[in-house]
């Protein structure tokens, strides 16, 4: 319970792939003008994540340590064409608006990080959840940062979910009584509105650390 527990932690918060490890900054930075954008390679890459680290997981006995490395590039590879080709079957407009970025997630050291470091030596459920942990705090950063620089950049929320969940969902599409500040939609805004949350992050991890420290030491005092 407690290793499923770090794991979850981990993967989420701690060393969170884009704001610690800062791993996948290429279609973070390009993709999220929207929160529908990061929404949905968000949900496309914690779907390869959670897949890979489930087949290596199944077949590390089998794995042949010279070979491994090349074997986790091919799971994920297959694993990345088919959430593209399924993308393009059922999504096709948002298919079209993600464009190269699906198939980039190849490339996303995050997963070949948790095939390596987890997948291929767990069990199946803790490799689970290693998966869905980086995932999850992957896709925070990603709809987090398209929230903030589509209300900021184009004065809208939400715009385009119908390309996800279908036109029931364009009624949920917020507008505010401004156009938006054209930077926050351009590459400068992705640039500061990551670093933004980064400061944020480490803020609070920082102030956890110091409370950690206070209640260590309180017990010390005491005693003396």
């Amino acid at each position: 319970m407690n290793e499923a527990r770090a794991i979850l932690v981990d993967g989420a918060w701690r060393n969170n792939p884009a704001l610690v490890q800062l791993l996948g900054l290429c279609p973070l930075l390009a993709i999220t003008t929207t929160l529908v954008n990061g929404l949905a390679l968000g949900l496309a890459t914690t779907a390869v994540l959670v897949a890979t680290n489930i087949t290596v997981s199944l077949i590390r006995g089998a794995l042949v340590p010279a070979a491994r490395i090349v074997t986790f590039v091919l799971v994920i590879a297959s694993l990345v064409t088919i959430v593209d080709l399924l993308s393009d079957a059922f999504l096709h407009d948002l298919h079209q608006t993600l464009g190269l970025f699906i198939p980039l997630i190849v490339t996303n050291c995050a997963i070949l990080a948790q095939a390596e470091l987890v997948a291929s030596r767990r069990t199946i459920g803790i490799a689970v959840l290693g998966g869905l942990s980086t995932g999850i705090g992957f896709m925070a950063v990603l709809v987090t940062l398209g929230a903030i620089r589509e209300l900021v950049g184009q004065g809208t929320l939400m715009s385009g979910l119908d390309q996800l969940f279908g036109s029931n969902a364009a009624g949920f599409q917020l507008d505010l009584p401004f156009d938006g500040i054209l930077v926050a939609a351009l590459p400068p805004g992705a640039f500061f509105g990551l670093a933004f949350l980064i400061a944020v992050k480490n803020h609070f991890s920082a102030r956890n650390n110091e409370t950690k420290d206070e209640r260590i030491a309180e017990p010390r005092e005491t005693s003396s």
